[in-house]
């Protein structure tokens, strides 16, 4: 069923449709929440209270083609709630567990530049990780992010511009070529 029209019966009240939204984008939320948390059980956490608000709210939703940039502003927002009441530092799991004595692998180099790169986005400031997230995790175009955090477009792309530019000074002494694949410009 066409998602708008799974958001108009959920707004009427139906629990089905709700739950069919859910379900529909359960993957992208955990994946994101996990972005934020980076452990399991908090990403968890953060998708369950996503879910319980967005049901709560739904009413509030103006616009249904913005669903799912709604959602995942409630689960970044809760995300952002979860780290601040535990003022957690992001720990990264060491890099020499996936190591073999064979040397790196092609799947263990992907991990490790996954790490990589996770971190780096983890160590930039909350409005430009917030933008990656959504451009480049989520598919978003420009409008979208800019409607999901108020700002202009002109400003979206100046903050998608210096999380770039962020990301390859992070990541130098990486390998550049996966890097500069990973953040051009859709």
């Amino acid at each position: 069923m066409n998602e708008i029209k799974l958001v108009k019966k959920a707004k009427k009240g139906d629990d089905t449709a709700f739950e069919e939204l859910i379900c529909l984008y359960k993957d992208q939320l955990y994946r994101t929440a996990y972005l934020y948390v980076q452990n399991k059980e908090d990403a968890l956490d953060v998708v369950q209270e996503t879910a319980y608000k967005a049901y709560l709210s739904l009413g509030q939703l103006k616009n249904s083609n913005y669903f799912k940039t709604w959602l995942i502003r409630i689960l970044i927002h809760n995300a952002n709630e979860l780290l601040r009441a535990k003022k957690k530092v992001v720990k990264f799991e060491e890099i020499s567990k996936y190591e073999t004595n064979e040397g790196p692998t092609n799947q263990t180099n992907q991990m490790v530049q996954n790490i990589d790169l996770k971190t780096a986005i983890q160590q930039l400031d909350e409005r430009y990780q917030t933008v990656v997230i959504l451009y480049y995790y989520h598919d978003l175009a420009v409008h979208q992010i800019a409607w999901y955090m108020h700002i202009p477009e002109g400003t979206v792309k100046t903050y998608l511009h210096r999380a770039r530019k962020s990301l390859k000074k992070l990541l130098e002494g990486s390998d550049q070529t996966w890097i500069n694949s990973s953040l051009k410009m859709k």
